[in-house]
């Protein structure tokens, strides 16, 4: 863990130190409410770093939202073809800038962090000669602090005896760690609850998120709670400073974005009204040359129609065929009456 971990270890420990330093100065370096806060803008400081790439994820997942008609057309045109189904999916978010390893980069970037923070606040124990960047006042001043009587490295179920070593016992862990577990899983389930409500229709229209979505509003605030048991009271601080943060975050990126969109709007607006339309009563501009074109394939047809067609070898100007008169009709009472004249 430390080795694979060292490359974000010392920096986080590094922040922590920084911010102790700064309330410490104020509170007191054993004071447990300076190492709260300590905890407190350690988390503030690496969510503010993260405000890009969550900004970023936020207008990745409203783009999304605009071709996912076109995202459901593809998957019932090649439902039985996956691989060029990924394959055209990937080209439509190419063509729309949308990368959809974005949305996961700012959680994928908090595990290291919390992982690292949890291991620099397991390595404050008694006797420890140093703790990445603390020293050994440093590593001191921490097991002393506490906040009514816990100890800000342990936790509930740890047993009795490492309790009594800290200075500390299950009772006092309970009273603090409780409240704490509590706060920090309604502030989890108004994370998630947000997060929900500002997912879009196409998103929700599909049976399988909706479900998953409300799912995870309800267990992710349940597991703050069995977590809260077997997790450093720090590190329940951590969750409760990470909790407050997304939830004023979320609500301040959204305003953000739907003033974004609400600009593009108003540019749209403005850019049909610029647009030059014809007067009441006159017909739109059209093209030169196909107007010529139009006007002269007019003129030839009318003059086409104008003159009188020649009539054809054999036929009179009225339309009437010449030539040969027509065979008189079989009449037998004629035939009779001249066969008598003859004889």
């Amino acid at each position: 863990m430390e080795s694979f971990f060292s490359f974000i270890l010392y920096p986080v420990s590094a922040i922590l130190w920084f911010w102790h330093k700064v309330f410490g100065t104020v509170l007191g370096p054993d004071n447990g409410f300076a190492w709260a806060l300590a905890v407190f803008f350690l988390v503030f400081t690496l969510r503010v770093v993260l405000i890009k790439p969550a900004l970023s994820q936020m207008r990745a997942g409203r783009k999304m939202a605009k071709f996912a008609p076109h995202i459901q057309k593809l998957r019932e045109k090649y439902k039985n073809d996956r691989q060029r189904m990924a394959q055209e999916m990937q080209k439509l978010q190419s063509e729309h800038g949308v990368n959809p390893l974005g949305g996961c980069l700012p959680a994928l970037l908090q595990i290291p962090v919390f992982l690292s923070l949890f291991h620099v606040l397991r390595n404050f124990h008694p006797g420890a000669q140093s703790n990445f960047i603390f020293d050994q006042a440093g590593v001191d001043s921490f097991i002393q602090a506490d906040i009514f009587g816990a100890k800000l490295s342990n936790w509930i179920t740890q047993p009795a005896t490492e309790l009594a070593l800290f200075g500390t016992d299950r009772t006092s862990m309970m009273i603090v760690g409780i409240p704490l577990m509590l706060i920090a899983s309604v502030a989890t389930y108004f994370t998630m609850r947000l997060s929900v409500k500002k997912q879009t229709d196409a998103s929700m229209a599909n049976p399988q998120s909706a479900m998953m979505a409300k799912f995870m509003m309800y267990i992710a605030p349940i597991g703050a709670i069995v977590s809260g048991w077997f997790l450093p009271i720090a590190v329940l601080l951590y969750w409760l400073a990470n909790n407050v943060w997304t939830l004023g975050q979320q609500h301040f990126l959204t305003k953000k974005i739907d003033a974004e969109q609400e600009r593009e709007r108003q540019k749209e607006i403005e850019a049909k009204k610029a647009a030059p339309r014809p007067k009441p009563g006159q017909k739109p501009a059209r093209d030169a040359k196909a107007e010529t074109s139009s006007e002269g394939e007019a003129a030839t047809a009318t003059a086409t129609e104008a003159k009188p067609a020649k009539p054809a070898p054999g036929q009179r100007p009225g339309g009437k065929t010449g030539g040969k008169k027509t065979q008189p009709k079989n009449r037998p009472g004629k035939q009779a009456s001249k066969a008598k004249k003859r004889r």
